[in-house]
């Protein structure tokens, strides 16, 4: 761990939604900077203008302003360093490619897309490199005064890095250790593009990550190849006393099958895999996020947090601060972490139900007012304490609930033919004027005279006890069925029975 204060940063672009792996990857970012003391801020790289989305900038704020991850600098937030949209450093970025030409680490190219494809055809498995770019049209084949002829006529150009062969690279790797890789394998990438004036992901980063002093770079496990590339440029700049320590985390699997999560996988198995809903805007395509599923946001980050990582204990529920508190690259797996949506659900349900009664509460009176449903505060609360260990949603709530404002109109079939007797109507008659004859309906008063008129009529409790649910319920669902009598009161409740047997013959 470096002696200064951690600063790391999360550097998405604005060409969509917000992934479900790229907000895992903001998470680890958060917890490992508050875990030491240190900081986070947003950045974002929006260099590749062809790519760009409208409205994808504000969607990502909007992500983890709901998710509780909170930037101490950044878009949207300023600070120290700003600005933090790539597009609006171009002037800082022209200076460092400037230094790379004239250190010699870079060149300049003007191969066009067409001779470049021409290359590829003509060589298996091309490569623009040291073995190669003595073919093309560049500052190292062409005379000083023709490159500067071909710029001044407008000609567009790239600036490429300038990789020497066969030299072994070192990336130091906080989750997969040292890892060495050969610069044969890596070609001379674009790092500077003159047609828009901007650089590419490999320079911008670099420079950015400089001069906002990051320590720690914490990103996917799909940008270890570009890493030797970056520990380069850190040379070339002559900045290798201060390159941060990379950490390169793992994918996202599917959860059946091989390869990385993807929206498809979603779409095919019915689970989001955006945080929040989004619309494309040049398709109009819709898609659900985890915030309108009804997911709290505790409950995903919590999820998230142990898919690559686990802190070792018997348990699966922490807070945000226990997070923080455990988190270590440690006990972050090198393999990647299969996405269990089922366990989101899971880990969903117990957030829910560890929820005071307010709280839950608090939810349900906007679901009772959707359904035009006036209830008091106090009666809400109470039905609530009697459901809430049933639900996975929020959203569930109305389903586990309806039957206490609105009375059934249909009758489930299959609760029928599985619990209906044909002794049922008459035995439900006669309940009908047992209850009728109690003056105190609460719950536990009622039971016991129930039970006991069960007893001395040698009655099937399970059958009289199903098919009274079903009258009163519409479905064998719900909970304590004295509970549910005592919120109806008594000529709701017989009312509703009777109406039940004109029904179900």
């Amino acid at each position: 761990m470096t002696d200064k204060k951690v600063r790391v940063r999360f550097a998405p672009s604005p060409t969509g939604a917000l992934h479900i792996g790229g907000v895992r990857t903001a998470l680890y970012n958060y917890l490992f900077a508050k875990r030491h003391g240190g900081e986070i801020l947003l950045r974002i790289e929006d260099t590749d203008s062809n790519r760009f989305v409208p409205g994808a900038e504000d969607y990502i704020i909007e992500s983890f302003k709901w998710l509780g991850i909170k930037f101490d600098e950044g878009v949207g937030i300023g600070g120290p360093h700003a600005p933090y949209r790539q597009s609006e450093r171009r002037e800082i970025y022209k200076k460092y490619v400037n230094q790379l030409l004239e250190s010699g680490h870079a060149y300049i190219a003007f191969d066009t897309p067409e001779e470049l494809e021409a290359m590829r055809q003509a060589t298996p498995n091309f490569q623009y490199d040291a073995h190669t770019r003595t073919q093309g049209k560049n500052s190292l084949t062409l005379s000083k005064e023709e490159v500067e002829q071909r710029i001044a006529a407008g000609e567009k150009y790239v600036v490429r890095a300038k990789i020497e062969p066969n030299e072994d690279i070192e990336v130091n790797d906080l989750v997969r250790g040292k890892v060495v890789i050969n610069s044969n394998i890596l070609d001379d990438k674009v790092l500077y593009k003159a047609a828009d004036e901007l650089p590419t992901y490999h320079l911008a980063n670099i420079v950015d990550d400089h001069l906002m002093e990051i320590t720690h770079v914490i990103r996917g496990e799909e940008w270890l190849p570009s890493a030797p590339l970056h520990v380069l440029l850190y040379r070339y700049f002559g900045w290798a006393d201060t390159m941060p320590q990379f950490a390169h985390l793992p994918l996202l699997l599917k959860p059946e099958g091989n390869g990385k999560l993807s929206k498809r996988d979603g779409d095919r198995l019915g689970f989001p895999v955006f945080p929040l809903r989004w619309v494309d805007p040049k398709t109009g395509d819709v898609s659900t996020g985890y915030r309108e599923e009804g997911y709290l946001p505790e409950a995903l980050v919590n999820f998230l947090a142990l898919l690559g990582w686990n802190p070792g204990l018997d348990r699966d529920i922490f807070t945000f601060q226990e997070l923080i508190d455990l988190f270590s690259f440690e006990h972050v797996s090198k393999a990647g972490a299969r996405f269990a949506y089922e366990k989101a659900k899971w880990y969903n349900h117990e957030y829910l139900i560890n929820k005071t009664d307010e709280e839950v509460t608090e939810l349900f009176m906007p679901i009772l007012a959707e359904h035009n449903v006036q209830c008091d505060t106090e009666k809400a609360k109470y039905i609530v304490s009697l459901v809430k260990g049933r639900l996975n949603f929020a959203k569930d709530l109305w389903n586990e609930t309806s039957f206490f404002f609105e009375r059934p109109t249909a009758y489930d079939e299959k609760s029928i033919k599985k619990r209906w007797k044909p002794e049922s109507p008459e035995i439900l008659n006669g309940l009908c004027d047992i209850l009728d004859r109690i003056s105190d309906f609460s719950s536990a008063n009622t039971e016991a005279i129930v039970m006991k008129w069960i007893e001395d009529n040698g009655y099937n409790t399970g059958t009289v006890m199903n098919s009274f649910r079903i009258t009163v319920v519409g479905a064998a669902k719900g909970p304590h069925m004295f509970d549910i009598t005592a919120i109806l009161g008594k000529e709701e409740t017989i009312s509703r029975v009777k109406a039940a047997l004109e029904v179900i013959k």
